[in-house]
């Protein structure tokens, strides 16, 4: 018997003989376990599992995971990791008394971000983007989209994409591209937003979509940012050049970007701390997917998007850590899934399957990752001993991840022997 087995695990999760492209509603308290397993992988791809009576005798490389869980990795569907410098001194600023978006009419927030991705080289982008890839390797993700948006220019955007692609060609796990020109206005265009906006569509899109440099086009829908028409405008023109909507909504206030996302038949609308009756009506009869950011909230100190409401009225709702400089400056899933489970009262197991197969969904992935089904990508993680699912949001601030296997292979950080 050829291959990677894994044997002797307490609990193997998101172990599916049936395969779900997402989970909801009550569904989503339910993660499918076996007890007392193997995993058996082969060329990169989960050949077989179950319980340790059929366990093979024997493999090209055996590990004895001795009681603990694997799990599949995670997969964040809403980071920004391209990014030039972090944002202290804004975080110094709020805990003075300054809001989000006080800073950010100051010059600071994204547009500060912006000013010092445009002056930075694309190979030190590079480098640091890869460094904090790695790091999230660590936490246990395994598939993840990352956004630009700190370009606010052609030459900037474009720069940033190219440093997604890059990463691309390195990354042992999946990348989604997101283009976010329509991020922020910048401030050349302070006064002439109509003139940004032409240039993000007449410009911007047709040289990303030349360059094959995105999946999917994103736009900041939200008070004091994008209008809903405005959002409309971009979003319609992506499509024209094959790129889906994934959008920034209802963070700030009830701005109707969740609408006008499902308008655009966008793949999931992303922040949503502001959700009512309305919103979440509109998600029961559209395709496209909640996903929420409660990292962000925690950071910003705003309210918490309203899960449970969500999950109870049949909704399939996403996990995503949203690494950034200036509202999120952690990629650590395992973190974000405490958060879910502490301040928006989801179950460890509603949280774990947001995080792993509806995050998968939101990047258009569910087919091959997000849970641990024959024929699937083997990207799994061993944690430390653990009593149960619960434990892991329940030991918020604990590292258990403990061996990282990418497509069948066990994963080290560079560097690390």
């Amino acid at each position: 018997m050829s291959g990677l087995l894994i044997r002797n695990i307490q609990t193997l999760v998101q172990a599916e003989t049936r395969r779900r492209p997402v989970v909801k509603g009550a569904d989503m308290a339910e993660v499918p376990v076996v007890h007392d397993a193997f995993l058996l992988i082969e060329n990169g791809l989960i050949a077989a599992f179950g319980s340790m009576a059929d366990c093979p005798e024997r493999a090209d490389q055996v590990i004895d995971a001795g009681g603990k869980t694997v799990f599949p990795c995670w997969c964040d569907s809403h980071t920004h990791i391209v990014f030039a410098r972090s944002r202290e001194e804004e975080f110094v600023d709020r805990i003075r008394g300054l809001s989000y978006e006080e800073i950010a009419r100051r010059g600071g927030g994204i547009l500060n971000s912006a000013r010092r991705l445009q002056e930075t080289d694309e190979d030190d982008l590079f480098e640091s983007a890869l460094g904090r890839l790695h790091e999230v390797i660590g936490y246990g993700t395994g598939a993840i989209e990352i956004k630009s948006g700190y370009g606010l220019s052609t030459d900037s955007e474009l720069k940033m994409l190219r440093v997604i692609r890059r990463l691309r060609e390195v990354s042992p796990i999946p990348i989604k591209a997101t283009f976010l020109g329509a991020h922020a206005v910048p401030t050349a265009y302070k006064d002439k937003r109509e003139a940004y906006i032409d240039l993000i569509i007449h410009d911007m899109l047709p040289k990303v979509a030349e360059e094959g440099l995105a999946d999917y086009c994103d736009v900041f829908c939200d008070r004091g940012f994008f209008s809903v028409e405005e959002t409309g405008r971009i979003l319609e023109a992506g499509w024209r050049y094959g790129l889906k909507p994934k959008i920034h909504a209802n963070e700030l206030d009830y701005s109707g970007g969740v609408q006008a996302g499902i308008a655009h038949r966008a793949i999931s609308v992303d922040h949503l701390e502001y959700t009512g009756d309305a919103e979440i009506e509109a998600l029961l009869n559209s395709e496209t997917l909640p996903a929420l950011l409660p990292s962000c909230a925690f950071f910003l100190g705003i309210p918490y998007p309203p899960a449970r409401k969500m999950i109870d009225a049949g909704l399939p709702v996403v996990l995503a850590t949203d690494y950034n400089p200036g509202s999120s400056p952690s990629g650590k899933m395992p973190f974000t899934i405490s958060l879910a489970c502490v301040k928006m009262n989801m179950l460890p197991e509603e949280a774990i399957n947001a995080a792993t197969i509806n995050g998968a969904r939101a990047m258009e992935l569910e087919a091959d990752y997000g849970s641990i089904a024959v024929g699937k990508v083997a990207n799994v993680f061993i944690s430390t001993p653990i009593p149960s699912l619960a434990y892991l949001p329940y030991a918020f601030g604990s590292n258990l991840v403990d061996t990282v296997i990418l497509q069948g292979k066990v994963w080290s950080p560079p560097g690390n022997k």
